[in-house]
């Protein structure tokens, strides 16, 4: 009977794609024409869709621990992100670099805003956790629900305040509500023409290091949790709050640790999207919340590796529907992904299937 009712759901998801499919741009034939005219551009939407979906997953990670530890599903992190990108704007003004400045020039900046990026959104969700989450950590889950999104907008709200703050930072303009230039500090080179592959794909410096960066802090991410003392009790405290206050661990002080690296990734994650697409704006939170979120729930919410995996997905899906779909539609097709993902695999890619009451 189950095995009936697959096949049904199967039959009726792949008709309404097929009904619905050509108003939000899916033209197949279209689609594989051009693909096979020039599958240079697929090859190419493939490397920007790995590169965006390396920030996402970023972002995507802190939605996971939070997820992972205390089952919350904050909904403040995308704008705390959005926070560590104007952070990061702020600390390059000090410096007065400009566009094209030698990477000599921009190195110290850069290292700077990430550290003060990545320090202050740690901070900032600490002191979320401690006065918005902890006091309702026993209440009905929909409690701290409700805060969170609260939070949300105070961070919207401050951010917009932020940049308004022309006195202050005159990189942020006259302009509080309107997108923030970022100065365009990493070098451009092309490598595989630098290489003397003659192509029309390209792959510059700026996307190496911005993949390299993403990968190197989701794989530090993953080595602290499954080799460290306070990675190993995190995972206890996931597993069992009450067991692990038992055997000695301050399960306060470890939330407290996960809503730190949380935090600090959302910084750095803000950095790096800052020099990838060289503007910032108040409002930039909720769109790169929601793909972070929904690429925790693809890849399995709670599991890291799941939200890395998630995150790379949603980039290369966006790309592709970018360029092969219609960009208006991104964010529904991202999300049909998802609904038909979830309909056959509740717990995500590589989650656990649990039913659980909400």
């Amino acid at each position: 009977m189950k095995q009936w009712q697959s096949i049904l759901l199967y039959c009726g998801a792949a008709y309404l794609i097929l009904l619905l499919g050509p108003i939000a741009g899916l033209d197949i034939p279209r689609i594989v024409g051009e693909i096979a005219k020039s599958p240079e551009v697929l090859i190419q939407q493939l490397l920007v869709g790995l590169v965006n979906g390396a920030i996402i997953a970023i972002i995507a990670l802190g939605y996971t621990l939070v997820y992972g530890i205390i089952e919350l599903i904050n909904f403040a992190h995308g704008d705390l992100y959005m926070l560590g990108a104007f952070a990061s704007l702020s600390m390059v003004g000090m410096f007065n670099v400009q566009d094209g400045s030698p990477l000599q020039a921009g190195l110290l900046p850069m290292l700077a805003a990430l550290v003060v990026s990545s320090v202050f959104c740690a901070g900032l969700n600490m002191l979320a956790e401690r006065y918005a989450y902890r006091p309702l950590r026993n209440a009905p889950r929909l409690a701290p629900l409700i805060s969170a999104i609260g939070v949300s907008f105070i961070f919207i709200n401050v951010g917009l305040f932020w940049g308004g703050l022309r006195i202050l930072f005159p990189i942020m303009g006259a302009n509080a509500a309107a997108p923030k230039s970022f100065p365009d500090l990493l070098p451009r080179i092309d490598i595989l023409k630098a290489l003397g592959i003659q192509t029309s794909i390209t792959f510059t410096t700026k996307d190496l290091i911005v993949l390299v960066v993403a990968i190197v802090l989701m794989v530090g991410l993953n080595l602290f949790v499954n080799y460290t003392k306070p990675g190993k009790a995190m995972r206890a405290t996931a597993q069992n709050r009450d067991a692990a206050r038992i055997m000695g661990i301050n399960v306060n002080q470890i939330i407290a640790l996960t809503f730190l690296i949380g935090g600090a990734l959302a910084g750095a994650a803000g950095l790096l999207v800052g020099l990838y697409n060289n503007t910032v704006v108040f409002t930039m939170g909720f769109t790169a919340g929601l793909r972070a979120f929904t690429a925790a729930v693809l890849g399995g919410i709670g599991n890291i590796v799941g939200a890395m995996l998630g995150g790379v997905l949603i980039g290369v899906l966006s790309a592709l529907s970018d360029q092969y779909l219609s960009s208006r539609w991104t964010n529904a097709w991202v999300f049909a992904v998802l609904v038909i993902i979830l309909a056959f695999r509740p717990g995500g890619l590589l989650g656990e299937n649990v039913q659980e009451k909400v």
